[in-house]
């Protein structure tokens, strides 16, 4: 008897503990979007589950703590929620399940499938809020990534481990653009962050770009507009912490986010909620410093690892070049890409602005023949745009202008190499050879 009891109390003792101690309180006050509840102990990030009048619950979020409370917002709104209703934390919210198992498949910001399928069990686990890099262990940025687009990979060649943003306003060619990348980049894995976007366009991007071919090596995170602020950010934390876990895997990930400004204001909302004070254009200091904190955990890893090379989309509403968002944006970014209204009325797609547009690693990843082309090129677009109102007019006689002469001359040329149509593939070897090819001879 005492040898089986002896047993008995080993196997208990080396059991682990799977699942962390539940902590709750009950409802103090609640406005329809944010509930006061016991002060239990918990984090911020931190989920709770509140139960509603009709037996079910609803999924809360801690944001703050005011006098020994809980401050958690909800992430379904005008929940019917009464005083005293339990408050249960069930998932501090530190880490997020990764792996294998979320390749070609659409999820949203906790991690629920959005494509109508189970997703298999992953044992892996990445912080929610990502792992701090020590910037002198990085790997430098020395590679071209190949987007396959043309306009990209000649002109603004991007690196392995380089941040970009793509600014611009509604209805210029945006998504298309970045489902081309999606489809046609030489990058091992591809997850794309969908936030804040109408959800129309989440379907059509999905369907459209989701194909057998990009399926095994594309993970999608969803959250519409018309979701929690808190979800939006998380979705955006979520897609760049699957994205750090495959870079920390030795691949090369291409990170799509759509878009930033979007997180931005959902932050914005979260922190005027919370009684921060508006600054520029209403947004509070947190958003400021929301932007290079989700930035920077992106980039090349240390040395056998591999790389995040990260696109976010900036909106830039009313063709507004000077919104905070976008001069937060630009001065920690590796570079950027503009895209022009006017380019677009003219049916030059991608609508790529080439003059306003840069990549600041280019000249350490290209050859030197592939850059003075470059430059010529450009040259030559901004003397034409420069000068298109005289020639439109009349004005321009030839001969004057030696470098305007070229870029009228050229100007066909030009528009025909920068065009792509969207399901036309341009490997980076490729578009390099045509823009030398452009000016030789």
């Amino acid at each position: 008897m005492n040898r089986f009891l002896q047993d008995t109390i080993s196997k208990i003792n080396s059991l682990e503990l799977k699942r962390k101690p539940l902590f709750s309180g009950r409802v103090n006050r609640y406005d329809g979007n944010t509930i006061e509840c016991d002060g239990f102990p918990s984090t911020i990030g931190t989920l709770c589950r509140v139960m509603t009048e009709d037996g079910n619950s609803a999924i809360a979020e801690i944001i703050g703590f005011s006098k020994g409370n809980n401050l958690a917002a909800m992430h379904e709104p005008n929940s019917r929620i009464r005083v005293g209703a339990e408050v249960i934390a069930f998932d501090d919210g530190f880490s997020i399940p990764v792996g294998d198992g979320l390749m070609g498949r659409v999820v949203d910001a906790l991690g629920k499938p959005l494509d109508g399928k189970m997703i298999e069990e992953v044992d892996n686990r990445w912080p929610l809020s990502g792992k701090q890099i020590n910037p002198l262990k990085r790997i430098p940025v020395d590679e071209p990534l190949d987007v396959g687009v043309r306009v990209i990979n000649s002109i603004l060649a991007i690196g392995k481990g380089q941040r970009l943003g793509i600014i611009a306003g509604s209805g210029v060619g945006k998504s298309v653009l970045l489902g081309m990348m999606t489809r046609f980049t030489s990058a091992d894995i591809v997850v794309v962050g969908l936030i804040g976007e109408r959800g129309r366009e989440v379907g059509n991007f999905v369907r459209t770009n989701l194909t057998e071919e990009t399926r095994q090596r594309t993970v999608m995170v969803v959250e519409p507009a018309d979701r929690s602020p808190l979800l939006r950010i998380r979705a955006a934390n979520r897609a760049t912490a699957i994205a750090e876990y495959f870079r920390d895997c030795g691949k090369n990930v291409l990170l799509i986010m759509d878009s930033l400004t979007r997180v931005a204001h959902a932050r914005r909302e979260i922190g005027l909620a919370l009684g921060e004070q508006p600054t520029s254009k209403g947004y509070p200091p947190s958003v400021i410093s929301l932007i290079p904190s989700l930035i920077e955990r992106t980039g090349s890893g240390e040395l056998g690892k591999g790389s995040i090379t990260a696109f976010y989309t900036i909106l830039a509403d009313g063709d507004d070049q000077n919104d905070p968002v976008v001069d937060t944006s630009r001065a920690i970014l590796d570079g950027h890409i503009m895209l022009s209204r006017d380019q677009a009325q003219l049916g030059i797609y991608p609508a790529v602005d080439i003059p306003s547009s840069i990549s600041r690693v280019m000249n350490e990843i290209v050859k030197p023949e592939h850059i003075n082309a470059s430059i010529k090129l450009r040259q030559l677009v901004t003397t034409y745009i420069e000068n298109r109102d005289l020639i439109m007019m009349g004005g321009y006689t030839q001969g004057q202008d030696q470098m305007l002469d070229n870029a009228v001359a050229l100007w066909p040329k030009i528009t025909e190499f920068i065009s792509q149509n969207e399901n036309q593939k341009e490997d980076f070897k490729s578009s390099s050879e045509q823009l030398i090819k452009l000016f030789s001879g």
